[in-house]
């Protein structure tokens, strides 16, 4: 089935069009493969990116919040960074070109999810405590992107590399993965405070 991909603001994409758009933010991006590249550069797949603070606490519900917008930065046939666009008090502003592993997990969970019998509304889930990056399916097509909670029947597809234990490119049921990642969390040691 097809995913229905939201539409970035306006302002978020103009940001990153014109961050590719400039060769000194380009060429001191901290992304090699986007400063080698030769040709031009295109913004693909936006997805709206939220944080999922909280989930150590156990009986409450975890937030999410918008940070912002992702882009797959497109050199030809491939994606070879991603551009983000975050959210400031004077509007959307280019935030960062970001390179490594989760630019070819994103376009391999995008491809696993396009497969699905059913049609979903890709975002990405970052969950810092766990330092996890997710591909969330939210089942509501017609849901604003910027907006919204995991909902039970929501499917999170872990981007690799996924923390010990959890499997990559494996969609688990948000309900099913919640309580792992509490439990996980949970039983993690304290770090010891300096003396």
């Amino acid at each position: 089935m097809p995913l229905h991909v939201s539409s970035a603001p306006a302002p978020a994409l103009r940001s990153v069009l014109t961050a590719l758009g400039s060769p000194t933010a380009v060429r001191e991006a901290p992304v090699a493969a986007l400063r080698s590249h030769q040709g031009p550069l295109s913004p693909d797949h936006p997805l709206p990116l939220h944080v999922w603070d909280d989930v150590s606490r156990a009986g409450d519900t975890p937030q999410t919040r918008l940070a912002g917008w992702s882009f797959l930065v497109r050199g030809g046939e491939r994606a070879v960074a991603t551009a983000e666009a975050m959210l400031t008090a004077d509007g959307w502003m280019f935030a960062r070109f970001c390179g490594g592993p989760y630019i070819a997990s994103t376009e391999q969970a995008l491809a696993q999810a396009e497969a699905l019998s059913a049609p979903y509304q890709p975002r990405l889930l970052s969950v810092p405590e766990l330092y996890m990056l997710t591909l969330w399916l939210h089942h509501d097509l017609d849901a604003d992107g910027a907006e919204g909670m995991p909902a039970p029947g929501d499917l999170l597809v872990p981007l690799a590399p996924a923390p010990p234990g959890i499997a990559a490119h494996r969609p688990h049921r948000v309900a099913d993965l919640l309580p792992r990642l509490t439990l996980r969390l949970s039983s993690a040691p304290l770090l010891a405070e300096p003396a």
